[in-house]
């Protein structure tokens, strides 16, 4: 329903890169304070990227482009509301809300089946 969106469509078992990790604001340490423990944990088993520069949309586009199936974006209900992290899916451009905890587990399946 926007503009045309270019991106390649990896299987996420397949794709080089499995997640991007968004912290919503560079300069906010508490944002990127949670952001970089997640990226660190996910970097134990994936091969994820770090994007804090631009606006979030831009950041998005970049991770489509090059075969990211998975962006997880912390903001600012994550670290006042406990409210967990955003992940948006590649293909559907879909966002769903999630504890923090449940990334790697939901993460685990979409990408091992399991």
């Amino acid at each position: 329903g926007g503009d045309k969106r270019n991106f390649l469509k990896f299987h996420p078992s397949v794709a080089p890169v499995k997640a991007v990790v968004l912290p919503l604001l560079k300069n906010k340490e508490a944002l990127v304070s949670v952001a970089r423990t997640l990226f660190e944990q996910l970097q134990l088993r994936y091969n994820v990227l770090w994007d804090a520069s631009g606006a979030i949309g831009r950041r998005y586009r970049r991770a489509d482009e090059i075969g990211v199936p998975f962006c997880i974006t912390i903001d600012f209900e994550t670290i006042e509301d406990d409210a967990g992290v955003t992940i948006r899916d590649r293909d559907t451009t879909e966002q769903i809300r999630m504890p923090l905890e449940d990334v790697i587990p939901y993460l685990s399946q979409k990408i091992d089946g399991y």
